[in-house]
């Protein structure tokens, strides 16, 4: 079995510094295998994103630790927490987050900018990555010329500009249209089934039963957790399969 990529121990986050408080999530023992493909599943509210953002290192819990790739996260200075996130994890969000004025290439490129190397290699690898969404046609299209699914497809090209292990994705399909949402899922499960381990926050159910583990998460506690076995099917989804 593939070992823990990600692991939370008594994870806890609170707001609120004087007068009423929110526990936005309390004490969440959670483990993610390398290599697989989780979603995160509750009502609204109930603290799936803050899990997903204490993961990705862009918030800092209150309380307990997060364990990437083995180390821990939480004990990081802002500078090594950024390096960390800039090489070992992409993020895609609802909304998708793109630069209005800069082209879908040049959107992809600016996730490369810190990194070394020339400018011509950076512009070569944002090319490929947008063929490998489908959107080599669209490299100098910006935004606002581009249909939701596009632009979410954008900014998928853009969280793997690093090559990073772990793709983080917070509701990718929640803005989309039907057709829109199963490109952007086969592009999804295309890059899980490339070996990256992905983790999605999402009320999408029949997204949530092709997960191969499932967590739930309500009130702030990690309520339950289901693995399945099986990996990716011959379409590229992973598998449905339960155990037993």
């Amino acid at each position: 079995m593939n070992k823990a990529i990600i692991k939370t121990e008594n994870l806890t986050k609170t707001y609120g510094a004087r007068g009423v408080k929110t526990h936005a999530l309390k004490g969440v023992d959670m483990e993610i295998r390398k290599g697989s493909f989780s979603c995160v599943i509750g009502p609204s509210g109930h603290g799936k994103s803050t899990l997903l953002h204490l993961i990705g290192g862009l918030d800092r819990p209150t309380g307990g630790s997060v364990f990437i790739d083995g180390t821990d996260i939480s004990a990081l200075s802002d500078n090594k927490l950024a390096e960390l996130r800039a090489e070992k994890i992409g993020f895609v969000f609802q909304f998708f987050n793109l630069l209005q004025n800069l082209t879908a290439l040049e959107n992809v490129e600016t996730a490369m900018m810190f990194k070394k190397g020339p400018q011509k290699a950076r512009k070569g690898k944002a090319k490929e990555l947008l063929e490998l969404m489908g959107l080599s046609d669209k490299a100098d299209a910006k935004p606002s010329e581009l249909s939701g699914g596009q632009r979410q497809r954008v900014s998928i090209a853009r969280a793997l500009a690093n090559d990073p292990d772990i793709l983080l994705m917070d509701e990718p399909t929640g803005n989309l249209d039907s057709q829109s949402e199963e490109e952007v899922l086969k592009r999804i499960f295309d890059v899980h089934k490339a070996g990256k381990t992905i983790v999605i926050v999402t009320h999408n159910n029949e997204l949530a039963k092709k997960a191969e583990t499932l967590f739930e998460i309500r009130d702030g506690k990690l309520c339950e957790s289901k693995e399945r076995h099986g990996g990716a099917d011959e379409a590229g989804a992973p598998s449905t399969a339960h155990p037993g």
